[in-house]
């Protein structure tokens, strides 16, 4: 039986090494016409590997399992964004621009070995558990994550609706690891979403670039428009947290703030990676200010248009360092319905800045603060000059006299105050709630003075 064994092992690395002096017999007749050829010392190798593997191993290891941890290991090495997409994994990708995927709703890559999160996306079950950018995913449920692929710790990461799942993270400033339940849920993203934060002003917020992002931005632009009665006087572009997503979707936002010139473009190896993307000649805010809101979260896609609106001086960037994710993947598909996902090219803005592993830096960096109310103890009341017993007159005409205030009486002046309180706290509000958002709009409104100004 142990002669049986062997004499079958000695067939198995027979035909791998058979296989392998094929290949150099090939590699051999077609040299001078390749541009590049086969390692063969590696290749042996592997071959040799592969064997010991099969006849050694305490368990036995089916030949497909092998060969399919050996493209995982290879694909891997490369770089963090590259992957082998198992047919499963290539239709998740195909589903996740769209807009709707299950899950818990958190863009990830890796680092350290370890899963690091580039950004909860907005209202999903990560984001409302308390998930925040730069956490690093220790373990899922019970299970380290060190030694798992990606793909490995995203498939683990989804499953059914309803059902729960704890992420144990490590993050910044926390001298203990925190652990999180989240429930999972069907993912639904709202990309494009608005608002008016004062007559003029308007708010927009990105959350991810899909298919359809472009467009949606468009009719909200014209939807605000129509809110307000006229033209904007400035808006807001809010792509803190945003993991970047579709690159023609990206394109699309930087052109409709744009009065043409270069977007983005990409260099790679091959001259197929090689491209340049240019905007038209309209704006849609017809040249109104514009101040886009970035943090450490804002990846890819969110880069780009930072730093195309950046390098063409059509808005203020605002906020903090952002990611520096600036690599192209370009998806391969395979023939078992399978995919290669892999990096081709770098992206640079329009100066020939490289954003990978740099990001954008913003124009005016905001640090982490938090406003809160004080307490009023004056009970509204304030002195100034006017209110000393004999003051100076101001020399504008005659002092009038100060008029008793009817409590029944309702004027044009009383209803102005209370507009001016109810703006007040509007403006208290947004500080305690969005400080960087509060600073953004009274960035904002400074360039439209400026602008008027001219």
């Amino acid at each position: 039986m142990k002669s049986w064994a062997r004499d079958f092992g000695i067939l198995a690395i027979g035909l791998i090494v058979g296989i392998g002096v094929a290949i150099e017999s090939a590699v051999h007749a077609e040299r001078e016409q390749a541009e590049h050829h086969l390692p063969l010392d590696e290749l042996r190798a592997f071959t040799s590997i592969y064997s010991k593997i099969k006849q050694y191993y305490v368990d036995e290891m089916d030949d497909a399992t092998l060969i399919d941890n050996a493209i995982q290991g290879m694909v891997n090495g490369l770089d963090p964004h590259s992957s082998y997409l198992k047919p499963e994994d290539h239709d998740d990708l195909k589903v996740n621009t769209s807009g709707k995927f299950g899950g818990l709703g958190i863009e990830v890559g890796m680092e350290d070995g370890f899963v690091k999160v580039i950004s909860p996306i907005d209202d999903t079950p990560a984001e409302r558990a308390g998930i925040q950018s730069g956490d690093m995913i220790i373990r899922l449920d019970d299970v380290s994550v060190k030694g798992m692929t990606l793909s490995d710790a995203v498939d683990k990461m989804r499953g059914k609706p309803g059902t729960e799942i704890v992420l144990t993270v490590v993050r910044e400033g926390k001298d203990k690891p925190l652990t999180f339940t989240i429930v999972r849920d069907i993912i639904r993203i709202q990309s494009v979403r608005s608002r008016m934060l004062e007559p003029g002003y308007a708010y927009v917020r990105i959350s991810q670039f899909q298919e359809t992002t472009a467009r949606n931005l468009h009719k909200t632009i014209d939807k605000l428009e129509e809110e307000n009665d006229g033209p904007l006087k400035g808006l807001v572009l809010d792509l803190r947290n945003n993991p970047g997503g579709v690159l023609q979707a990206a394109v699309g936002v930087s052109d409709a703030f744009m009065r043409g010139g270069l977007v983005v473009y990409t260099e790679g190896r091959e001259q197929d990676a090689e491209m340049r993307y240019k905007a038209d000649s309209e704006d849609v805010l017809d040249g109104a200010p514009l101040v886009v809101l970035v943090n450490g979260g804002s990846a890819s896609a969110s880069e780009i248009v930072a730093g195309a609106l950046q390098d063409h001086r059509r808005a203020l960037i605002v906020g903090k360092q952002t990611f520096g994710k600036g690599s192209v993947q370009t998806v391969l598909p395979m023939q078992d319905g399978g995919a290669l996902k892999i990096t081709t090219a770098r992206y640079f803005t329009p100066s020939g800045r490289s954003i990978q592993a740099e990001g954008i830096k913003p124009d005016i960096e905001l640090r982490d603060l938090k406003v809160q109310k004080d307490e009023d103890k004056s009970n509204g009341a304030t002195v100034s000059e006017r209110n000393l017993k004999g003051h100076l007159e101001n020399g504008n005409g005659e002092s009038k006299p100060e008029a008793v205030a009817d409590p029944e009486a309702k004027t044009e002046g009383a209803d102005n105050a209370v507009d001016s309180a109810v703006d007040k706290n509007n403006e208290v509000d947004l500080a305690e709630d969005d400080f960087e958002l509060f600073q953004a709009l009274n960035l904002l409104k400074g360039m439209q003075l400026v602008q008027n100004a001219k």
